[in-house]
């Protein structure tokens, strides 16, 4: 039996290690400037890849990720894995259910928000294809059908980020966007299953019959396999330990859902999307199973993908900057015309479809994932590849500002935003509230640099007016202020407790001081909401009175614990 080398398992596991930390890394990086994780995710693929890594140390790079033998062979097959049960998770959040519930609207934005980018895809790859970087010898058909397709898929997952992002996840909007999302998604699945059966990607099974059985197994998987799994899953979850049990069916189906779609010449990816599907349609599988199987795959696997894209080019020598903006610019005309039509003729006003027509530009995860499906069956070259990988990061990109711009939307702005860390005190000696507003105001003043006796001021007159203790241990000493151009939070946490004259009578242990602009926007009434939303259970006040430092504050307030 053949296994590794001790070489080839040094370099694997050092390959995986690096490109893990690498991506978790830059993905952070991206989350903090607002950017999608997957942005930062590739970007250490690059810095791997021949791009970077592998101009300045060829012979390392060819050691740590090697093109070929049994270290290459098995790290494929890591990403293989990992992309299939990223689009087990992205299945899992498709809900067919609403896109019954929202009607006519969904199914007009679905149905010519996808034509319209579908058949000027085709079109252009059909009449002029050197416009869009055909090869010889590749079949045009399915050339035509892949670009098509590739321009007008939405990515369901990273859609949905931006629009909780957005507060508008749950709004008529977000729900019109989210169905018809769905429907975009399992069609254009559909249509790239049938281009991988006609390059005959899996075992030279007969196209006829690669197709029938998708249909079929297609059917299946949304009507009659739901309902089975819907009545399945009690008896699994009462007879089996949990979360393993379910962890354990999910999975399993997930894997054998892949391995008939791959047998029947079609990616194990789109038997793992309909495994994700079915399995999310049960009310029986719960939010905790759900969030599980999510951060064990969003936070391991679809960071190794993403990052095992850059590995693949040098997307410096390959960047083609006239086909990139060839593609981009008919993504971006397609999906926009094409959804605010559909918006238009579901009854939609003309700012709410054009809205529409941006949520669902968002190209992101699934347009790469076509490119890399594509680049491995031969059917693109590498610097398509590059330009649909371009493309699907700048269509992410803009589609959350440009919903803000046409919607005139406000993005929830947090306390987190404006406190630094020279602005936490861990442990406040002051004991009176007046002596704990002068000691944060000479903290507070220097960071905004004002002066420090017309701050403090400033705070204890306004102070004097009406006490800021606003209950269960939490005080909020604030003002607006000329001269300060941006909000600024100083946080103090005081052991002992301090009277804050709070409704309730209770001591504050976590003094929040804020300084917002004269003209702040409202942010001043949106910093108060957030502190008071943020420290409302006692569990949270308690665990961060005893943190160690601002790190560990940072870390409570951002897991999500308090929340």
């Amino acid at each position: 039996m053949d296994t590794l080398t001790h070489s080839e398992i040094t370099a694997l596991f050092l390959a995986l290690g690096l490109l893990l930390a690498t991506a978790r890394l830059f993905g952070e990086l991206a989350r903090r400037f607002s950017l999608p994780a997957v942005l930062g995710e590739i970007l250490a693929g690059i810095l791997w890849g021949p791009t970077i890594f592998g101009t300045l140390a060829p012979e390392w790079r060819a050691f740590i990720f090697p093109r070929q033998g049994g270290g290459a062979l098995a790290f494929d097959g890591l990403t293989t894995l990992a992309i299939v049960l990223f689009l087990l998770v992205a299945g899992m959040e498709i809900n067919l259910s609403t896109v019954w519930r929202q009607g006519k609207v969904a199914l007009w934005v679905a149905l010519v928000g996808m034509s319209v980018p579908f058949s000027l895809g085709f079109a252009v790859a059909w009449w002029s294809p050197d416009l869009v970087g055909y090869q010889p010898g590749v079949n045009p058909l399915a050339f035509a059908l892949f670009m098509a397709t590739a321009l007008s898929i939405s990515a369901l997952p990273i859609i949905a980020k931006i629009l909780m992002d957005l507060n508008i996840y749950r709004s008529d909007l977000g729900v019109t966007v989210i169905a018809a999302a769905v429907l975009n998604d399992l069609l254009g699945w559909l249509v790239f299953a049938v281009v991988l059966g006609m390059l005959g990607a899996g075992n030279g099974m007969p196209f006829g019959h690669t197709l029938w059985l998708t249909l079929t197994f297609t059917s299946a998987m949304l009507t009659v396999v739901p309902w089975c799994i819907h009545r399945l899953l009690p008896w699994i979850q009462a007879h089996t330990s949990w979360p393993g049990g379910v962890l354990g069916f999910a999975l399993s189906f997930c894997l054998i859902s892949a391995a008939f779609t791959e047998w029947i010449g079609i990616h194990a990816i789109f038997g793992s999307f309909l495994a994700g599907v079915a399995l999310g349609h049960s009310s029986h599988l719960r939010e905790r199973t759900r969030a599980t199987i999510d951060q064990f795959v969003s936070f391991i696997f679809a960071p190794l993908f993403f990052a095992s894209i850059g590995l693949k080019v040098n997307f410096a020598e390959h960047f083609d900057p006239l086909l990139t903006l060839t593609v981009l610019g008919l993504a971006l005309t397609g999906k926009v015309a094409g959804s605010a039509l559909g918006g238009r003729f579901g009854g939609l006003s003309w700012r709410d479809a054009l809205g529409i027509g941006f949520g669902m530009s968002a190209q992101g995860t699934m347009g790469m994932i076509l490119g890399v499906l594509a680049l491995q069956f031969g059917l693109i070259n590498q610097q398509v590849f590059v330009s649909l990988v371009v493309m699907a990061l700048v269509t992410s990109l803009i589609s959350g500002p440009m919903l803000q711009i046409i919607l005139r939307l406000k993005k929830p702005r947090r306390f987190l935003d404006y406190l630094q860390p020279q602005g936490f005190v861990n442990r406040l000696e002051a004991t009176d509230r007046w002596e704990a507003i002068r000691d944060l105001s000479q903290i507070t003043a220097p960071l905004v640099g004002l002066d420090p006796q017309m701050v403090t001021s400033a705070i204890l007159a306004r102070e004097k007016i009406m006490a800021t203790g606003i209950g269960k241990g939490v005080a909020v000493p604030h003002t607006r202020l000329p001269g300060l151009y941006a909000p600024v939070v100083t946080i103090g946490l005081s052991r002992v407790g301090i009277d804050f004259d709070a409704p309730d009578g209770t001591p504050a242990h976590i003094i929040c001081l804020i300084l917002t602009p004269v003209n702040d926007d409202g942010v001043q009434l949106e910093i108060l909401a957030d502190i008071a939303t943020t420290f409302k259970t006692k569990e949270v006040r308690e665990k961060a009175i005893s943190v160690a430092g601002f790190t560990e504050f940072l870390a409570l307030v951002r897991s999500g614990q308090a929340r």
